[in-house]
This record gives C-alpha cells, structure tokens and sequence, in this order.
C-alpha cells in the first residue's frame, strides 16, 4: 500500500507528499540537470553567458543549437534542460519585455522580468493538468546602469547571483565559480571565468563547443564571435593543456 501511495504523490503536479515534497518539479530539476551546463557571470562591466553548444552528430548544422537569447537590447537569457519548455519561457519573457516598452515607454527591469517568468513557472506547480517546465533559465541584463544576474529554476523561483550555473555538472562548476569569482572581474576576465569554469567539468572542451554573449550598457546584448572565443579560449590556457596532453599520448 506504501508503494501505491508513493505513486499517487509521484502523478500529482500539485499534491504535496507527507514528507514536503513535490515529486514532478523534482523530477523537473533532473530533467535540467542533465541538460549542457550554461554559466552565468556578473563583472564589473556587464553579464557574461557561456553555455555548452556541442553538436551531437556531425551532421548537425552547430548554428541551429541556440542555448542564448537576446531578449530585448539590454537583456539576454541562457537556457538549459529542456529545449522546446526553455523556448516557450523565451518567448514569454520577449512578450512581456516588448510589452513593457509599448505600454510604459521604458525598457523592463532585470528583476521584474525575471519575477513576471517565474510567476508563470510556479503557476505549472499548483494547477492541476499541467506539468512543470523542465527547463531552468539564467536571466542577465543591465538595469540603471548595474549589470545583474538572475536564476530561475522549474519550481518558480527566482535567485540573484554573482556567477551561477544551471544544467549538468553544477557541483564541480559551481565550486569553479565560487573559488576563482572576483568583484572587480573585467568582462574579458568574466568570459575566461565562464569558460575555465565549464573546463572544469568537461575535459575535452573546444572552442567550437562554446556560445557566447554578453551583455553591456555601451554594447547592449552581443554574440561574442567565434574569434574572440578561441582568443578568450587560449588565454586560460586550455589549450595548451591540451597540446601537453597530445604530446604525452604520442611519446607513450
């Protein structure tokens, strides 16, 4: 009967379990977790993101993997989990940002947008016939000049961050982040960060593998091209680490 009952509190969205748990954003989560990591930066100067894009045949055409979006000029998002559940929170966050600029003549604030999605998430939690998103976002922009950084994960909640990390292997590059994060990070120095971070966890990384924005007041939301990320690449010196291994290979 203990079993029957474990699976009643499994199929329920909205029912509590008697230990305080609800079971379907749990299993959300690990839907996110198993999604390519994106990292999310906060320096002096802007938000960097950098999330893992690596194609999974060769055949793939790489541009179609879009892991960061701009949402309005000074606002972009990274996604990971679910890629059909992260585009439908995309397209809402666009809506209410154009939105804000039409009713109020203003761009929409980092913290309000981010508090406008994760409403809409939490609602998925409490209703029944629905599921919870399976996918979790990092929402960055410049708001009065301030670069900020916010997370939002499948149970509607909405955390501000320094660095983060959301999608797999979040214990290794989370400690990453929290070791090596700085307050007077440049923007250069956040994108290093974001990939060294990402290295971390992924032993044979390339700068193919790698999508990259970022986000300023001078600049607005830019896609860094991929020049500037084999630079940023090489200035960790991943990829001498690399070389060093090729040459031990061989002499073996």
């Amino acid at each position: 009967m203990g079993g029957n009952d474990q699976q009643a509190y499994d199929r329920g969205t909205s029912l509590f379990s008697p230990d305080g748990r609800i079971y379907q954003v749990e299993y959300a989560r690990e839907a996110v977790s198993r999604g390519a990591p994106s990292v999310g930066v906060r320096t002096t100067d802007g938000v960097v993101f950098v999330a893992m894009s690596r194609a999974s045949s060769t055949l793939m055409e790489a541009e179609s993997i879009e892991k960061l979006h701009k949402l309005d000029d000074h606002l972009g998002t990274a996604s990971a989990g679910h890629v059909a559940d992260a585009r439908q929170l995309i397209d809402l966050a666009r809506r209410q940002s154009q939105g804000n600029r039409l009713r109020y003549g203003e761009s929409v604030g980092v913290e309000t947008l981010t508090k406008f999605v994760t409403d809409h998430i939490q609602e998925n939690t409490q209703r029944g016939g629905t599921r919870p998103y399976g996918a979790a976002l990092l929402i960055g922009g410049i708001d009065n000049g301030e670069p900020r950084l916010f997370a939002a994960d499948p149970s509607g909640t909405p955390n501000e961050w320094k660095a983060t990390v959301i999608g797999g292997g979040r214990q290794t590059i989370q400690e990453h982040l929290e070791d090596e994060w700085s307050e007077d990070l440049s923007l250069r120095e956040g994108v290093e960060l974001g990939i060294a971070a990402l290295a971390a966890h992924e032993d044979d990384l390339d700068p193919s593998d790698l999508a990259v924005a970022t986000i300023t007041a001078e600049d607005g939301y830019r896609t860094v091209p991929g020049g500037e990320v084999t630079e940023a690449f090489e200035a960790t010196g991943l990829a001498d680490d690399a070389a060093d291994d090729d040459v031990a290979g061989d002499e073996e």
